[in-house]
């Protein structure tokens, strides 16, 4: 039977809605199990499994086959999960008649590397944030940006955008801020007045915060809570980070030549913090401050807008079909979701039919 990925099984199961179950294995990490009863007060086990990029939820009742196994079970265990999934109305992709065992050491490397086009692009998206980067011509802020990379570039790599929401999977910070920092660019290029140096060091460390409120441990896909992100939260640790990388940098040999550059020091140090602060826009949202220089306005709004977009596409990949064309709304999203329409296809380029 071919290995699957949790994404493809919960996009076959949707496929398959109605029309019977679909019979598929999976490896995955157990990140938690849970007993819990029925109605009757009767036991079960739910435990909750994630690989590279989602995550499923299975259950094990007191006659199935999993649920001595469940018994033994310890967060964190990698596994290999058979079985038969199907799309639940309510309840989403459920499987029935499955069964696990622990993954061997080989097995569980190719897990953690995630799958190949995932690694690919992960890849091209930190290359792709390095080179953006090496274009900064601030030398100040090309300095800060290279000795967070230094010192946390590790974490940063495996650090996830969000917890639920958009780029909840490993990687994903990567995945966000490289794309951010593309928009960033092309929108510098149609706004000239925009400071593209400020823009870009914003978009790369705007949330550096995320990663102690949600980075997955350095062999695993669960992410564990953090007293200081619970304390503190994304923004203020990224301003609070910032802080401590700028003491740091003024205190190297370097610093000495620029005290006499214009703007001065603090000014960059302060916009920089102003874009951390401001970047969800509203109080009521987690900023301390409204936006209130163009580049904040810009970060915030290529902050929301990516994250929109990655719901959407994710909504669109494994959400609810309502009816042909409309997917039942996936929160944070306000509404239910439609699929978009398709490219004009000039008559010169649609594939010809042919004659009888």
């Amino acid at each position: 039977m071919s290995l699957f990925t949790i994404p493809e099984i919960k996009r076959s199961a949707q496929a398959q809605e109605g029309q019977g179950r679909v019979e598929a294995r999976f490896h995955a990490q157990a990140e938690a199990i849970v007993q819990k009863q029925t109605r009757d007060g009767k036991p079960f086990w739910e435990l909750t499994v994630a690989d590279a990029e989602a995550k499923l939820v299975l259950r094990a009742w007191s006659d199935s086959p999993a649920f001595g196994f469940c018994a033994a079970l310890a967060p964190g265990v990698f596994l290999e999960i058979e079985g038969e999934f199907a799309q639940h109305p309510a309840f989403g992709v459920e499987a029935r008649r499955w069964t696990c065992r622990e993954l061997e050491p080989a097995e569980v490397e190719l897990l953690l590397g995630g799958p190949r086009e995932l690694q690919e692009k992960q890849s091209r998206d930190f290359e792709a944030i390095l080179a953006a980067l090496s274009g900064i011509a601030d030398p100040r802020l090309h300095a800060l940006c290279q000795l967070f990379l230094e010192d946390f570039g590790d974490r940063f790599r495996r650090a996830a955008a969000a917890r639920t929401y958009h780029h909840a999977r490993r990687g994903g910070l990567v995945e966000h801020v490289a794309q951010m920092i593309r928009s960033a660019q092309a929108l510098a290029e149609i706004y000239p007045a925009l400071n593209r140096d400020l823009l870009v060091a914003g978009a790369f460390f705007h949330d550096v915060g995320k990663l102690w409120e949600n980075c997955p441990e350095p062999r695993g896909f669960g992410m564990p809570y953090d007293e200081r992100g619970e304390l503190i939260g994304h923004i203020a640790l990224g301003i609070e980070m910032l802080n401590a990388l700028w003491r740091k940098l003024l205190a190297s040999e370097a610093a000495a030549a620029w005290t006499a550059l214009t703007p001065a020091n603090e000014e960059v140090r302060n916009h920089l913090i102003h874009l951390i602060a401001s970047h969800h826009g509203e109080m009521e949202f987690g900023s301390p401050v409204f936006p209130k220089t163009p580049e904040a306005y810009v970060l915030h709004y290529l902050d929301n807008l990516d994250a929109k977009l990655e719901m959407m596409a994710a909504a669109y990949q494994t959400g609810t079909p309502l009816a042909p064309r409309i997917i039942e709304r996936v929160r944070p999203l306000p509404a239910n979701l439609v699929l978009p329409l398709d490219p004009y296809i000039p008559e010169s380029e649609s594939p010809q039919l042919p004659e009888n």
